[in-house]
């Protein structure tokens, strides 16, 4: 009988590989000897034991609340309920949309000399020992034409949108035009996307100087942004030190200035977690609230489009410009319309913010010390801090792994025989691993995922919102051997994904945002699962943090507007 009770979700030792290790453990799994390999590898994962536990729940194939009646027609949020000014924080102050859109409007500055300057700060942060390798691919002839259209535009008194001529990142598994979309590898995207994707559309149609495509982790199947055929992005707090992915060029562009906003995705905690590392706000909406119609389907069950932002009003902005439904996308369209409603009142008096002790706690030191002193702050703020328990957290992380790799291995399947060698050295190991799982342990995923939904519900009988830290550990350092070829390093994955998963398996939103720093000057999130729709309560929270936490400058940072 299982103890409600029970702290589960465990730390795994796993050797750390890279080079030439890296590369004979990969031949190994993918060759013959694959079939002694697997039972061990698969006893240390935790997929043996899962397989022989009994869920009885039906599964969950695609974690959809329903509302009622479907919307059929596409929609965003109210132009009576966007931000009208930024939301100004404590200490450092990135440059903001608003900064952009004052520029433009008092004349400082114009759309193209902005674009100008992205340009060239894009080429300088890759220069040196250190390159920064936010952007994939960047076509300078079609930002200066998106530039001299705004520039006109502002000028006539007729700008399309308050987004109009500030610079926006896309990350490389999202259509846009005039750029191929290579999902970080080497072989995808021989020819240029045919159309935007619905998010890409949406910014474009509100002005958005869209500058280019951004780096990721190769197919977005690990959390660090090491990519041996475009770059491993770098740190913009600590060049040493890793992005965190999969959205590791959108997080990299925002924190090093190079843009106010990117447009990510996140499977796993692809927004999250480097937003936690780069001092950003990342907000992963509810499953369907934001269109995937024209993402690369490498997870589409727990996969979120999603934003990564220097401040919460930049992010709910943004946020109301790109979700809504989109009927191109059917899972989008179960939706209730998308509001900002009340997402900044900064009176928190009678929230009710549910922490599990054991789980926030399983973290590094310096990580939990940041935490608990922004709940400490809440509790200033008129919020309640009440203990809960989520059970099976052990049985959500392992099929959450089930799930994401069985779904990319899929989505990779037709490219596998001819192409499987072209994959970095990571990405090899955990596809062949994938492709030996069976369709019994997916379903099994499935059916964990309907309970982790219902013990989320009873979560929220109790509370209005869940907190625990974004990540296990702060950005980790880039280790000498892991360049240029990558690394297998699951027992720091693991740590870093501890608190992120189960939002995607869910469906829940989940937004991260920054709450201190380690004495070593890394940023630390704070990550906030709300009830599904709630979008704008998790904006709340991330402005009410923006009062208290003093922000610090990233060593590198470029001043676009000066």
């Amino acid at each position: 009988m299982e103890n409600k009770n029970v702290y589960d979700l465990k730390s795994v030792k796993l050797p750390y590989l890279a080079g030439g290790m890296l590369r004979f453990f990969a031949s190994l799994v993918e060759g013959p000897l694959r079939v002694l390999l697997t039972p061990s590898l698969f006893e240390s994962a935790g997929v043996n034991w899962l397989r022989k536990q009994h869920f009885a729940e039906n599964p969950t194939h695609h974690p959809i609340y329903f509302t009622g009646e479907l919307q059929k027609e596409a929609s965003a949020v109210a132009e009576n309920e966007l931000p009208r000014k930024a939301s100004r924080t404590k200490g450092f102050q990135f440059a903001s949309i608003f900064d952009f859109v004052n520029a433009y409007r008092n004349g400082s500055s114009t759309p193209e000399e902005v674009a100008k300057k992205v340009l060239d700060s894009i080429e300088a942060s890759d220069a040196g020992d250190m390159p920064l390798k936010a952007f994939i691919a960047v076509n300078r002839d079609d930002v200066m034409r998106q530039a001299r259209e705004s520039t006109e535009r502002i000028k006539v008194g007729k700008p399309l949108g308050i987004f109009d001529g500030v610079p926006v990142a896309i990350k490389d598994e999202i259509d846009m035009t005039p750029y191929p979309t290579t999902v970080g590898t080497s072989f995808l995207g021989k020819t240029p996307a045919k159309e935007d994707a619905t998010v890409v559309a949406r910014l474009r149609s509100a002005g958005a100087l869209l500058i280019g495509k951004t780096n990721m982790h190769e197919i977005g199947i690990n959390v660090t942004g090491l990519n041996p055929h475009h770059g491993t992005t770098r740190n913009p707090y600590n060049a040493n030190h890793f992005t965190g992915g999969s959205s590791s060029g959108s997080a990299t562009a925002v924190a090093a200035g190079l843009v106010p906003v990117a447009i990510g995705a996140d499977g796993g905690g692809s927004i999250r977690i480097p937003a936690s590392f780069c001092g950003l706000v990342g907000l992963k909406a509810t499953f369907g609230r934001i269109s995937e119609h024209g993402a690369y389907p490498l997870d589409w069950s727990i996969a979120h489009i999603g934003l990564l932002a220097c401040s919460a009003a930049d992010a709910a902005l943004t946020y109301a410009v790109i979700a809504g439904p989109d009927p191109r996308d059917p899972t989008s369209l179960h939706q209730p319309l998308p509001t900002l409603k009340g997402w900044d009142d900064r009176n928190l008096k009678g929230l009710k913010l549910g922490v599990y002790w054991d789980w926030f706690r399983h973290a590094d030191a310096e990580v939990v010390a940041a935490c608990e002193a922004m709940l400490r702050d809440y509790e200033k703020m008129g919020c309640e801090i009440v203990e809960i328990v989520i059970p099976n957290l052990e049985a959500n992380r392992i099929a959450h792994s089930v799930t994401i790799t069985s779904e990319m291995a899929q989505a990779m399947h037709a490219t596998y025989d001819e192409h499987h060698r072209e994959h970095g050295l990571d990405v090899r190991v955990i596809l062949a691993l994938a492709r030996q799982f069976t369709a019994t342990d997916y379903v099994t995923a499935q059916r964990i995922r309907t309970r982790m939904i219902q013990h989320f519900k009873n979560a929220f009988q109790q509370v209005d919102m869940i907190l625990t830290p974004t990540a296990g550990i702060a950005a980790p350092e880039i280790k000498k051997g892991a360049l240029p070829d990558g690394e297998s390093d699951l027992t720091t994955t693991i740590e870093i994904m501890r608190f992120t998963t189960v939002a995607n398996m869910t469906g829940l939103p989940a937004i991260s945002f920054p709450v201190g720093y380690t004495q070593k000057g890394l940023p630390i999130g704070l990550q906030v699962i709300g009830r599904a729709w709630d979008e704008a309560n998790l904006l709340r929270m991330a402005l009410a943090a923006e009062q208290v936490v003093e922000r610090k400058a990233p060593q590198v940072y470029y001043q676009i507007l000066q």
